[in-house]
């Protein structure tokens, strides 16, 4: 059986939940959740529950989450318990009635009965010992969600469907549990939730209708449907979802592209690659890597014996890890984009000087690749120790300590995180405008596309590859790594673009 996608509607009164159902019918779904706890206070409000659960134009759950499982209802148990007893016994039912695990009268709904389990801060300590009792319910169908902890919560989602004696629901709530809402159909999961609208969550975590059918092809998602994703903190707006999983729809691939985000650390990347590569039911296919995990990459690869390409060996980052059967690659693709970029636009890089702003995991990879070219490569970093050590792996590079005075430039590379959204310096250009010159400007940060760099250089007449054109070079050489075809590029440009 198909997994259900079900939208759970918080019941303010009867008319805005039916019209909320009506949009959800037509969004995609398979199923509601008429959250009654948000309207329910009384006995006297029954009648008006059965109606809303008759006038219903999909079936539905009926649910009625007290306060101490993170609902709303607030009223006495016998009320709620009078409620499930005439919806079950109305002449339009609702399909499932949700209730609590730890409800001291569970009551008699024949078939329909949901017994569920929430945790709100993490995976739970007796977790094994509700699953017990879940088994020796007679429930139709059991429900497990709590916040995942890492994405390794997740693999125990997975393990707890592959061992169900019913129909399951097990998810992750939060940022890390992304990954057991869309892959549910991929483990058997009985059914998902999605909300209508990202103000009308019910779970932290919970994407949107739209997100789950349109982005993530949901319903393309099979028992065979490999893995993908991009690994960094934070991942959350990332347009590489987007990009790949158009690309996977117009090629005919069967793969998914989820964000896949990790804390900052060498030891919470090995960790998790390792246990998401070591599940062979998960089939984890490819990964892009972004920071703050490009150097860590690159040591995990050496410490695993996995191949690496040579630019990511010299440069000490990789943003890409491909897996093959019992082999693994891990390659670098953003040196690369940055030399195709500058090719595409024209410029010649042999014997040119270029100026790389930074000296994290994007520079280093420009500035070897940039070396490779035949260009003269310089270095500037707020933190000049660590320009000093790029450059001296760079054959040829030099350090500059200081902006001033600058020598023309035949390119200037943008690689820190100043004038990033949401980064430490979002109103911050990494050099000042009157350095610019007559320099191709190159920025690879893409949020916001018009960076206060891109702003000035464009203001001054200059030539500029902004972030999304990086983005999407970088990102169509891992799509050929990942499915070995070509990247529909326009597809990617306008997939990246629809999101700036």
């Amino acid at each position: 059986m198909p997994t259900l996608v079900c939208v759970p509607i918080a019941v303010d009164t009867p008319d805005q939940a039916l019209a909320d159902t009506r949009h959800a019918h037509l969004a995609g779904a398979d199923m509601v959740e008429f959250r009654l706890d948000a309207f329910f206070e009384e006995a006297s409000q029954i009648d008006a529950c059965v109606k809303l659960v008759a006038d219903s134009p999909l079936p539905c759950i009926a649910t009625c989450r007290p306060t101490w499982e993170g609902g709303e209802y607030e009223g006495d148990e016998a009320t709620r318990l009078e409620l499930f007893e005439r919806l079950t016994q109305a002449e339009h039912a609702p399909r499932y009635i949700d209730v609590e695990l730890a409800t001291k009268t569970q009551p008699n709904v024949g078939d329909g009965l949901i017994l569920s389990t929430h945790d709100f801060e993490g995976r739970p300590a007796n977790l094994t010992r509700q699953l017990l009792q879940l088994r020796e319910s007679s429930a139709a169908i059991h429900k497990i969600a709590f916040r995942a902890r890492s994405l390794r919560d997740n693999l125990e989602l997975f393990d707890i469907l592959a061992h169900r004696d019913r129909p399951t629901v097990a998810l992750g709530m939060g940022a890390y549990g992304l990954m057991s809402r869309v892959l549910a159909p991929k483990f058997g999961g009985f059914l998902t939730f999605a909300s209508l609208k990202p103000e009308t969550t019910t779970a932290p975590g919970q994407p949107t209708i739209a997100e789950l059918l349109n982005l993530y092809r949901f319903k393309s998602i099979t028992r065979t449907t490999k893995v993908f994703g991009i690994v960094g903190d934070p991942v959350e707006h990332s347009r590489s979802p987007a990009m790949h999983n158009a690309g996977f729809e117009r090629v005919g691939y069967d793969g998914v592209y989820l964000p896949l985000p990790v804390a900052p650390g060498y030891e919470s990347l090995k960790a998790t690659l390792t246990e998401l590569l070591a599940c062979d039911s998960l089939d984890l296919t490819g990964l892009s890597v972004t920071m703050p995990h490009k150097a860590n990459l690159v040591r995990l690869a050496r410490e695993q014996g996995w191949a690496t390409d040579d630019l990511a060996e010299r440069c000490g980052a990789a943003n890409t890890l491909v897996r093959d059967g019992d082999s693994i690659r891990v390659m670098n693709t953003d040196g690369p984009a940055v030399v195709e970029c500058l090719a595409n636009t024209g410029v010649e890089l042999h014997d040119a000087p270029v100026l790389v702003l930074g000296a994290g995991g994007m520079a280093q990879a420009a500035a070897f690749a940039l070396a490779d070219a035949g260009a003269h490569v310089h270095v500037h970093n707020r933190t000049q120790e660590r320009a000093k050590e790029l450059a001296s792996r760079v054959d040829g590079a030099t350090c500059l300590e200081s902006l001033d005075d600058l020598e023309p430039m035949r390119a200037i590379v943008q690689c820190t995180s100043l004038g990033m959204a949401g980064g430490p310096a979002p109103s911050e250009s990494p050099i000042p405008a009157e350095a610019l010159g007559e320099a191709t400007i190159v920025e690879t940060v893409y949020h916001p596309r018009e960076t206060p760099l891109v702003q000035a250089a464009t203001a001054r007449g200059l030539r500029v590859i902004d972030g999304l054109d990086i983005l999407v070079t970088q990102a169509a050489a891992q799509f050929q790594a990942f499915t070995g075809q070509d990247a529909p590029i326009d597809l990617f440009r306008e997939a990246a673009q629809a999101g700036a």
